[in-house]
């Protein structure tokens, strides 16, 4: 079963975009970009951000 987690090994910031990679298999810099789009955009990729660094888990292994 997949579950949606930061992942807090491989990360930048919080981990949010390569936890939300693996999960829907995506290369990371794709996930990195949309936000940095969004962001510049409207400012709805920055506070998705915040919102997911907040609510995700951390990733166990």
């Amino acid at each position: 079963m997949k579950r949606l987690y930061k992942n807090t090994q491989e990360k930048m910031l919080c981990g949010v975009c390569k936890g939300l990679s693996e999960y829907f298999d995506i290369d990371v810099s794709i996930v990195r970009l949309l936000f940095v789009i969004l962001a510049l955009a409207s400012g709805v990729g920055l506070i998705l951000y915040i919102a997911a660094a907040i609510i995700l888990p951390d990733k166990f292994e």
